[in-house]
């Protein structure tokens, strides 16, 4: 297990559309040590997720968790899951505003996200899930499955006034947010 450097925006792996694996692949020494660097890597950036694609593998494989993260204390727990080969569903057209951030781009800012999707994915041992999850939840996946697509949270902002630097979003945006965020998960219950 290995913490790996994270690449930023402008890296051109962050824009592959990143390849489906095999149940083979899925269980090689390879894929499992990449799903063990995913989460430690995660963890040692604070992330509620990160994607293959993140640190230079271009294969469906995100890693996602939320328990007592100091960056965002504010979302619902996410268990640590391993996603491999996930596929997005909405539910329906109800979404919301969450003002996102990601460990590949020093910006946050404010994306337009499905309220209830649909996951379908394999875990590490190849098993099948089918999920549905609601809220910052739903949200953190659609952010996740996003990287795994070559998509980037800033190619989703609503509005680029939104866009602002971690530490401008401290001084300036975070409390807010924080309260609006919070009355969200406590009428969504996720």
């Amino acid at each position: 297990m290995a913490v790996r450097p994270v690449l930023s925006i402008g890296h051109p792996v962050l824009r592959q559309s990143s390849r489906t694996l095999t149940d083979d692949e899925i269980a090689s020494p390879h894929v499992q040590q990449l799903i063990d660097d995913l989460i430690d890597t995660m963890h040692d950036a604070d992330g509620a997720g990160i994607a293959a694609n993140q640190v230079g593998e271009a294969v469906r494989v995100a890693v996602l968790e939320v328990t007592h993260n100091p960056r965002y204390p504010y979302k619902p727990p996410i268990p640590l899951t391993v996603a491999v080969n996930p596929v997005l569903e909405p539910l329906d057209d109800e979404t919301f505003l969450n003002n996102e951030g990601c460990l590949s781009v020093p910006l946050r800012g404010e994306v337009e996200r499905y309220l209830s999707v649909r996951v379908r994915y394999q875990d590490r041992n190849g098993d099948h899930h089918d999920e549905v999850v609601r809220g910052l939840t739903a949200g953190t996946w659609q952010h996740e499955c996003d990287h795994l697509d070559g998509v980037l949270f800033v190619d989703r902002v609503t509005d680029p006034a939104t866009l602002a630097t971690w530490d401008e979003y401290d001084a300036h945006h975070r409390d807010a947010f924080v309260e609006r965020i919070t009355a969200f998960v406590e009428r969504v219950g996720s």
